[in-house]
């Protein structure tokens, strides 16, 4: 028979020892420090101050007291070092990792994941929650093939509730693609999180809108006006606009406001004129007073209505105004389809 237990190698009191209890007590000690394992660190030598029954994992090239003791555990007992030779599947809580290992493959091994890989919640490097039940705290996350392709599915459970990707500063919202809130695919931006704009929206017969692309169609009005040969002429009613497009200050004409363009890039411009004249007009869209963007001319002694249009790429800054500038004597038809401005944001 073994002088000690098989498993914990804990020592027998024997049927003719004498001192019986210190045997019983090295028992004693061994399970104390055994059961409910929590190691304290993993250290070469021993620590300067060290508490009674507070367990170190002995690295492997110790020297001092440890010497000759590496990969066991070191306990503290009535002040002197006492070494455990850990076994197959004992469980320690490393108190300094706030883990839990098993010993396995002559180390301690973080825990494996449940073998059914199915689990509540599960954080790498992050804290789960209730809501967010897969939590990533990482530089970068890579989804590899397997051979071929490989395919990310976000599926939601009904029409009107939300399946998409969001992209946030600070924990705020800044821009989401996905199926939000119906089938259309989209894609949304925010500049604080509150407020949400729809850049782009495909549904699903493969249509595609951008319904805050800058654009509008606008004229004076509608009806017939001759604006004095150098006159300056603005915009009363904007037919069709989306994107902020609107109306600023008063022309000192007092025919019409100047157009506020809202974004800045290159624009797409179209200058439609229906004119009747006595003689050479023309008549040019401007930036900001200055700079010439579209214009047509042409002269006509018939005294019937003529059409032109003209059209050009101009870049155009957030807040510059347009308005147009008239040269000779023309009547002009105002409204749409007739003498307008058209513009949107390529």
């Amino acid at each position: 028979m073994s002088d000690t237990t098989a498993n914990l190698a804990l020592p027998y009191i024997l049927p003719s020892q004498a001192q019986k209890h210190v045997t019983h007590n090295q028992a004693l000690q061994l399970l104390d420090a055994a059961t409910h394992l929590a190691v304290a660190g993993e250290l070469s030598s021993p620590p300067g101050i060290a508490a009674e029954g507070e367990v170190y994992l002995i690295s492997d090239a110790p020297d001092g007291a440890w010497a000759g003791q590496g990969g066991r555990l070191a306990f503290l007992q009535d002040g002197d070092w006492l070494f455990i030779e850990p076994r197959l599947g004992w469980r320690g809580w490393f108190v300094a990792e706030q883990r839990l290992r098993v010993f396995s493959a002559g180390g301690w091994q973080q825990l494996p994941l449940p073998p059914e890989g199915t689990m509540q919640q599960l954080g790498i490097n992050a804290t789960p929650d209730p809501s967010n039940r897969l939590a990533i705290s990482a530089p970068a996350s890579l989804f590899n093939n397997a051979g071929s392709g490989h395919q990310i599915k976000v599926n939601k459970a009904a029409v009107a509730d939300t399946a998409s990707l969001l992209f946030q500063t600070g924990w705020s919202g800044r821009a989401e693609m996905g199926l939000a809130g119906d089938d259309a695919f989209s894609i949304k931006v925010s500049a604080d999180g509150a407020d949400w704009f729809t850049a782009l929206s495909v549904s699903g017969q493969g249509h595609v809108q951008l319904p805050n692309r800058p654009l509008a169609r606008a004229s004076l009005g509608s009806g017939l006006v001759t604006p004095a040969n150098g006159a300056e002429t603005g915009f009363d009613t904007i037919h069709d606009t989306q994107g902020g497009f609107s109306l600023g200050a008063s022309i000192g004409s007092g025919l019409g406001h100047r157009m506020i363009v809202p974004a800045t890039g290159f624009h797409f411009v179209c200058l439609s004129v229906q004119a009747l004249a006595a003689g050479a007009y023309s008549i040019a869209a401007k930036v900001n007073g200055i700079t010439e963007i579209a214009a047509t001319s042409g002269m006509t002694t018939s005294g019937t209505w003529t059409k032109s249009t003209a059209s050009a790429i101009a870049f155009l800054n957030a807040g510059d105004w347009v308005s147009l500038f008239h040269t000779g004597a023309a009547q002009l038809n105002f409204g749409p389809g007739e003498t307008e401005l058209s513009l949107f944001l390529l």
